[in-house]
């Protein structure tokens, strides 16, 4: 067993925010939790950018069953691909940094149609990982086949990854039981997303919770020094 072996566990989402990647950061596995119950109007399917100096929401139109998992959501209308892509590049085509990642964000959105919320969001996430900098095993729930519901089921998880150590988000504290994975000898933190340093923002009032695309295009190979790398500059 690898005793430096950290793992994360979270559901897919759509661009998703800063904080999503700073726990991505913190791993070394980092697990898709898409076998879980879709939820809508929820970060799975929709995010904000800036334009015009105010944040706007990019959705993407995934219907309003929640009797599906997330990887059981298929995406019938495509449309929203070129009006996401051609939103994003209208409010941040004139950023310092547009043109170093333009060319591989278009490529996700436009080189296929996704007909898989869950298959879009991890190809996302991957590649803004690779923007970011970030080498870490990416696993699918599903491949694990967990048991359980809720800290049971994340604590089987971890198991079968052999995880020393769980990472989880700060909000499931409502939720997880700790002796459960005392029991299982794994070591549970919770990410603190206090302390964001702002970066140079076109809005008018600086927004964190936004897609760390803005963070991108407007600070560069920058960005990760606002997500981890200032903690070590305290």
């Amino acid at each position: 067993m690898n005793p430096q072996n950290r793992v994360a566990i979270l559901q897919s989402s759509y661009i998703p925010w800063k904080g999503f990647f700073d726990i991505i950061h913190d791993v070394d596995t980092f697990v898709f939790f898409d076998d879980v119950q879709y939820t809508t109007r929820d970060w799975r399917s929709r995010n904000r950018v800036i334009s015009n100096g105010s944040p706007i929401w990019l959705s993407i139109p995934a219907g309003s069953d929640t009797k599906r998992l997330i990887n059981e959501v298929q995406l019938a209308d495509h449309s929203w691909q070129d009006k996401h892509w051609t939103t994003i590049r209208h409010a941040y085509g004139k950023s310092p940094y547009f043109k170093t990642y333009a060319d591989a964000l278009e490529s996700v959105y436009m080189a296929r149609k996704w007909d898989s919320l869950s298959e879009f969001n991890q190809h996302m996430t991957r590649t803004l990982c690779d923007l970011l900098g970030i080498n870490v095993r990416f696993v699918d729930s599903a491949s694990l086949d967990a048991q359980g519901s809720k800290t049971e089921r994340l604590v089987d998880v971890c198991r079968k990854l052999d995880a020393t150590y769980y990472l989880s988000g700060p909000a499931a504290r409502a939720y997880i039981e700790p002796e459960q994975f005392e029991q299982a000898g794994i070591e549970l933190a919770y990410k603190d997303y206090s302390g964001y340093p702002k970066y140079p923002q076109s809005s008018s009032e600086f927004e964190h919770a936004v897609s760390v695309l803005d963070l991108l295009f407007n600070t560069g190979p920058s960005a990760p020094d606002f997500i981890w790398g200032w903690r070590n500059n305290r």
